[in-house]
C-alpha cells in the first residue's frame, strides 16, 4: 500500500513538474513573439564600432583615449551616418546629416570628450555622465565650474555618443578603466590641487567605484577629495540580474532583437533612445561592485577614507532607487561630510489623490532618524498653500531642521523633478523649458506632443517627463559651497 501511495506521488509530482516546464516553454514562445514583433534593427543598432575603447586594449593613457576617439568618430561617419539608407533620412533622425537632431549642429559635438583648461587652477574636476548619456549632460556645470577656476574633463564614457550598438558589448570594466585614465591626466593637469567628480547617474556610481578602488589599491590612483552625484544610480533592482538572458537567448536563437530592452526612434541629439539590454546589466554589476567594495574596507577599518559626498536627487525617480541610495551608500558611510539633498514633490499641485505612491513616508523616516550620520536636507513648499520653496536640513542625529528660504517657487503646471531633470538649466537649449535659448537644432525640452495614445513609437511618458531643473540655481550654489569654488 505505501508503495502505490509513493508511485502514485511521483506521478503526481512529475506531472506537476511537465505541467510548470510546459508553461514555462509557453510564457518564454510568447515573450519572444512580442518581442519580434517591435521594429525592426536599424545600422546604428547593428554596426560594430571596432574603435571603441575597452580595458583590454593597448591605449595607456588619456592622450591615446582621445586619439582613439578620432578614429571611433570618423568611424561612426564612416559606418552609420553614411550609410543610413534613405526611407530613415528624416527631418529628426539622429543620424541623418543635417538633420534638427544631427549632433553636428552644434558647436562643439558635446557628445564627445572635452576639455576645459584654466590658468593656475583651483582643482581638477571630472565629470561622468549617465548610461545611454553624452557629455553634454554635465556642460553647464563644467562650464561654470571652469569659470571659477576648476580644470575641467568631461569624459565620454565608453559606449557613448556614437550609436546605441555601442550599449550591447560594452563593460562596466571598460567604463572604469576610462574613468582612471582620464583621472590620471587630470592629476598631471593640476599637479598638487585637489581632485573632484562629479557623476550622473550611472556616471555617479562610476565616481563611487572610483573612490572605493583608491583605497583598495592603494597609492596607485589618484585620490578624489570630494564627490558630487546627481540622480546617482548605486541601487537597481535584482530582476537587472536576470535581463542579461534575455540577450543570451537571442544570441543562441540568433534573434538580435532580444538584445534590446527598447527599440525606439532616435531624435535626440546626445542621448539614445534605444536600451539594449546589457546596459541594464552594466549598471546592475557595476552597483554590486560597489555594495562588495564597501564591504571590503569595512572589514579592513579604513571606510572613513571614503571622501566627503553631497548628492542630490528628484524624490521620485522612476529611474534609480532613492532607499538604495541610502541604505546602499549614505547609511554605510561613517560620520563625515555627507549630505543628501531630496526634491520633494510640489505639495501644493493637489496631486495627493492622483498619487500611485506618495513619498512622504520615506521623507518621514529620514527626517525622525536620531541615528542618521549625514545631513539630510529637503527641498519642498514652505507650506501646501505656497508655490514658495524652503530647503529643510536636518543635520547628523537631529530630527529638528534648519529652514532656509531659497527665493525660489515651482513653476506652475509642475509637480515634481524627474531622473532626467536635474543637472539641466531651464536656459539649456535642448532640454530646456520656456526659457531655453535658442537651439540651432531640435528643442526638446517644451515638446508636449497630443492626440491619441497607443499611435506613437515614442511613450507618451518620455513626452511627461521633466527635462530641466527649475531650481538648478540651488544646485550650483550648494556644489560652489560644497567644492570651495566661487561660482558666482
Amino acid at each position: 500500500m505505501a508503495f502505490k501511495l509513493t508511485r502514485m506521488i511521483r506521478e503526481i509530482l512529475k506531472a506537476l513538474a511537465f505541467s510548470v516546464a510546459g508553461s514555462l516553454v509557453a510564457l518564454i514562445i510568447v515573450f519572444i513573439v512580442l518581442m519580434e514583433q517591435r521594429p525592426d534593427l536599424d545600422v546604428w543598432h547593428t554596426v560594430d564600432l571596432d574603435e571603441e575603447y575597452t580595458a583590454s586594449g593597448d591605449i595607456k593613457t588619456f592622450a591615446g583615449y582621445l586619439a582613439l576617439e578620432d578614429r571611433l568618430f570618423k568611424q561612426l561617419d564612416e559606418m552609420v551616418y553614411a550609410k543610413t539608407p534613405p526611407e530613415e533620412r528624416r527631418l529628426i533622425n539622429r543620424y541623418n546629416r543635417g538633420s534638427l537632431a544631427d549632433p553636428e549642429r552644434w558647436s562643439p559635438n558635446w557628445n564627445r570628450s572635452f576639455e576645459l583648461p584654466a590658468t593656475s587652477p583651483k582643482a581638477g574636476v571630472l565629470l561622468l555622465h549617465g548610461m545611454s548619456d553624452s557629455p553634454y549632460s554635465l556642460r553647464h556645470l563644467g562650464q561654470r565650474l571652469n569659470k571659477a577656476g576648476a580644470h575641467v574633463v568631461g569624459l565620454r564614457v565608453p559606449g557613448h555618443g556614437t550609436a546605441p550598438s555601442g550599449l550591447v558589448t560594452v563593460t562596466w570594466k571598460d567604463m572604469a578603466s576610462a574613468v582612471r585614465l582620464a583621472m590620471h591626466h587630470l592629476a598631471v593637469q593640476v599637479d598638487d590641487r585637489p581632485l573632484y567628480i562629479v557623476g550622473y547617474s550611472n556616471g555617479a556610481a562610476l565616481a563611487v567605484e572610483y573612490a572605493i578602488s583608491t583605497i583598495l589599491e592603494g597609492d596607485t590612483l589618484p585620490r578624489t577629495q570630494k564627490l558630487v552625484l546627481l540622480s546617482p544610480a548605486i541601487g537597481v533592482t535584482s530582476v537587472a540580474a536576470l535581463a542579461v538572458w534575455q540577450a543570451r537567448l537571442g544570441h543562441l536563437l540568433g534573434l538580435d532583437k532580444l538584445a534590446w530592452n527598447a527599440i525606439l526612434p532616435e531624435y535626440d541629439p546626445y542621448k539614445y533612445g534605444s536600451f539594449a539590454v546589457n546596459a541594464g546589466d552594466v549598471v546592475y554589476r557595476l552597483t554590486t561592485r560597489i555594495q562588495r567594495g564597501l564591504d571590503s574596507l569595512k572589514k579592513a577599518g579604513t571606510l572613513e577614507r571614503f571622501p566627503p559626498v553631497i548628492a542630490f536627487s528628484s524624490v521620485v525617480d522612476a529611474t534609480v532607487s532613492i532607499p538604495a541610495l541610502v541604505q546602499g551608500l549614505f547609511e554605510r558611510l561613517p560620520p563625515g561630510d555627507h549630505e543628501l539633498v531630496l526634491f520633494d514633490i510640489n505639495r501644493v499641485a493637489e496631486i495627493g489623490p492622483i498619487l500611485g505612491s506618495d513619498p512622504a513616508a520615506m521623507i518621514q523616516i529620514l527626517e525622525n532618524d536620531a541615528n542618521r550620520r549625514f545631513t539630510f536636507s529637503l527641498v519642498t513648499n514652505e507650506n501646501d498653500r505656497s508655490l514658495r520653496i524652503i530647503e529643510r536640513q536636518y543635520y547628523p542625529e537631529s530630527s529638528e531642521p534648519a529652514a532656509v528660504q531659497l527665493g525660489l517657487a515651482w513653476p506652475l503646471g509642475i509637480y515634481s523633478l524627474s531622473h532626467v531633470a536635474v543637472p539641466f538649466p531651464p536656459e539649456d537649449p535642448v532640454y530646456g523649458g520656456g526659457q531655453a535659448e535658442k537651439s540651432p537644432g531640435i528643442a526638446l525640452g517644451g515638446i508636449a506632443l497630443r492626440g491619441e495614445r497607443g499611435v506613437l513609437q515614442i511613450p507618451a511618458a518620455d513626452m511627461l517627463r521633466l527635462r530641466w531643473n527649475p531650481f538648478i540655481t540651488h544646485v550650483d550654489e550648494r556644489i560652489f559651497g560644497f567644492l570651495g569654488l566661487d561660482g558666482s
